[in-house]
């Protein structure tokens, strides 16, 4: 297992590296990942202090995605769906770890967060199978899947999922991604101003991390550094202006944002 981070140096150079048994190390690589010729380790150790850490991937979409669990399904009195419910983020939504949410010039109604589990995907996918998709899948981050809630429905004729949930800033993403991640035994954690608000099992989910890639493959081809949002489950709420929120899963590491 390991911890892969994208982040920035003080000269402004952006890199890839791994991070330490203890997350106070990078050890620092030459090249992405997601490339098609990966990364060579460069043999250089910086402090964790040295670097600011960035979004760990740039992808050119999130596909997020709406009741996938099943404690969630129950509560609204929805049927667990047949195929993979979502919608997609913009890549321009995207902005990593300690980064704030930035409010909408134009919104000042509510805005909520919901704690996930995010899919990065490692290779391109195309009308793969189960099996396939888990080999395609690179590793595991925390998400932050924001959303102006009162946009969703504020046309009767139009459920606005796209728009509500693909401001600016609206997909938070990080610190790390996790390859080797054991998602079966992980519960995604939520904090909102130290309080918790989300602590849900991850193998809750109505289709698995495989099958996600593989379902949402047939409708899409999906590209390395992509992410899949898992969905979320019990527990979403408002985010205060000003408030800090947190969503943690071990192994991964604890994504904050604040809201401004």
């Amino acid at each position: 297992m390991a911890n892969w981070i994208r982040f920035s140096c003080a000269d402004g150079a952006v890199g890839f590296g791994t991070l330490s048994e203890y997350g106070r190390r990078v050890m620092r690589y030459e090249g992405s990942p997601f490339d098609i010729d990966g990364t060579q380790p460069t043999g250089e150790e910086m402090g964790i202090e040295e670097v600011t850490l960035l979004a760990p991937c740039q992808p050119g979409k999130i596909v997020a995605l709406w009741n996938n669990f099943y404690a969630l399904s129950k509560k609204l009195d929805k049927a667990p769906p047949k195929h993979p419910l979502f919608l997609i983020k913009p890549a321009r939504s995207v902005i990593g770890t300690h980064e704030a949410i930035r409010r909408p010039v134009s919104y000042d109604g509510k805005i909520a967060y919901e704690g996930e589990l995010g899919i990065v995907i490692g290779r391109r996918c195309s009308s793969v199978s189960v099996e396939e998709a888990e080999a395609a899948i690179f590793g595991y981050t925390c998400v932050n899947d924001v959303t102006a809630g009162e946009l969703l429905q504020e046309d009767p004729n139009f459920p606005q999922w796209c728009r509500a949930k693909g401001f600016d800033t609206f997909g938070c993403l990080g610190p790390t991604i996790a390859t080797g991640f054991d998602w079966r035994a992980a519960h995604v954690i939520t904090t909102l101003d130290g309080v918790e608000r989300q602590n849900y099992p991850i193998d809750d989910m109505i289709f698995t991390p495989a099958e996600q890639v593989s379902l949402i493959s047939h409708d899409m081809t999906l590209e390395p550094g992509d992410v899949i949002a898992c969905g979320t489950s019990l527990g979403i709420g408002s985010i205060k202006d000003g408030a800090e929120v947190c969503v943690s899963i071990k192994g991964i590491g604890t994504l904050v944002n604040r809201l401004l």
